[in-house]
């Protein structure tokens, strides 16, 4: 619907499955290396846990999708089934054909040899229960009985149980004592943090993006957080309306009003519930009126005019400093030189005695006529040890 209006090639908050649209967070990251360890490692039970929405089955469908083809793989995602039903469940799966009224030693006989079939051309059987949590503790134990087919070396299944936090307090019943045991891979998964929700919004919608790709920026998404406490399947919620909505009002940038509106919309007709307030406290206010693009712009108009009074003022201090300059320079040039008639004088033979300074000036050294010797401090010093007589100038 606003595929083409955002120039998205699909929908990027679509809730099925898609192993394309996984995010690597670190928690997936985890759970995913856990997963392909127990599986290549022929481990024993592998557990995988985490809260509804949390990325279960889009990282299962994602280590499926890496499996080679070496390994059968048998499915289970409806779970509410008896001891006997369960073992059926696992044969049609794996194309084994149960006929009418066979026995349940039957069924297993033809599951084992089937196993071990599969163990002899050098394949790896596994089979994968989904929604573990609804298994009946009958149920659960025929799963343990199934991992006792085995041979010498090795187990003749994988078997791996993903199910919600509710899988970890049926597995710490004391009657299930003897499969607790066996588990020895298990993970849960937690919820996305505010800079993962960032980073997992923009990277669906790269995804999905035909060229420039949408952007949303970083209050958006902490709003999307909050109101969805990091869960994907919330975070598609919530993300997918928003895009609705912009595409209904024509607005081609993603903002934080918007995101409220949404919001308070899901909110109002049931389809998200408020946050528990014993949650974080949102980013900002719900009520709060200005987007952060407008408050964006109100910060850089305000630090623009910081900027132009910064200019003003030196503007004005450059402007003063001209101005004294300017009137500093005529009286500096009539102190360096000296009048015409200063001049003139000057240029005149300088007379016998020595000219009066003025008090504001510093006593100059007396000037001699240019045609007698100046009487240095040694000459007086030599003329008195020799008695000698004074030139006839001097006196």
């Amino acid at each position: 619907m606003y595929e083409r209006f955002y120039n998205l090639r699909e929908r990027p908050f679509a809730l099925s499955p898609d192993p394309d649209y996984l995010y690597p967070s670190r928690v997936h990251r985890e759970a995913l290396s856990y997963l392909r360890y127990g599986i290549e490692g022929h481990a024993g039970f592998i557990v995988i846990t985490g809260e509804i929405g949390s990325g279960k089955t889009t990282l299962l469908q994602s280590a499926l999708r890496g499996l080679d083809h070496q390994t059968s793989v048998s499915r289970l995602v409806n779970t509410m089934l008896d001891a006997r039903e369960l073992v059926e469940a696992v044969m049609l799966d794996f194309g084994l054909e149960a006929a009418p009224g066979m026995s349940k030693p039957h069924l297993l006989r033809e599951l084992a040899r089937y196993l071990v079939d599969q163990r002899t051309a050098g394949r790896l059987a596994l089979l994968v229960i989904d929604e573990a949590q609804n298994l009946s503790l009958a149920a659960l134990e025929e799963v343990r009985m199934l991992s006792n087919l085995e041979t010498e070396k090795s187990k003749l299944i994988q078997i791996v149980l993903i199910g919600q936090p509710s899988l970890r307090d049926v597995l710490g019943r004391p009657e299930l004592e003897q499969l607790r045991q066996r588990v020895t891979v298990r993970y849960h998964l937690q919820p996305l943090d505010a800079e993962e929700t960032h980073a997992y919004i923009n990277h669906r919608l790269r995804r999905a993006a035909i060229g420039a790709p949408l952007q949303c920026s970083r209050d958006v998404t902490d709003l999307i957080h909050w109101h969805s406490q990091g869960l994907p399947r919330k975070i598609n919620v919530i993300a997918d309306a928003v895009l609705l909505f912009g595409y209904g009002e024509e607005r081609r940038t993603i903002d934080a009003g918007l995101t409220r509106e949404v919001l308070d919309e899901l909110e109002s007709t049931g389809v998200m519930t408020a946050p528990a307030p014993a949650t974080a406290a949102p980013p900002r206010p719900a009520a709060a009126a200005v987007s952060e693009d407008v408050r964006l712009r109100e910060a850089q108009i305000a630090q623009r005019e910081k900027q132009l009074v910064e200019q003003q003022r030196i503007l004005a201090e450059e402007y003063r400093l001209l101005r004294q300059h300017r009137d500093m320079a005529p009286a500096a040039m009539r102190a360096v030189e000296p009048p015409r008639a200063t001049r003139a004088a000057e240029s005149r033979p300088a007379p016998a005695t020595v000219r009066r300074v003025t008090a504001s000036a510093p006593p100059a050294r007396p000037v001699y006529p240019a045609r007698h010797p100046v009487e240095t401090t040694w000459t007086r010093l030599r003329r008195t040890l020799f008695s000698l007589a004074k030139p006839v100038w001097e006196d």
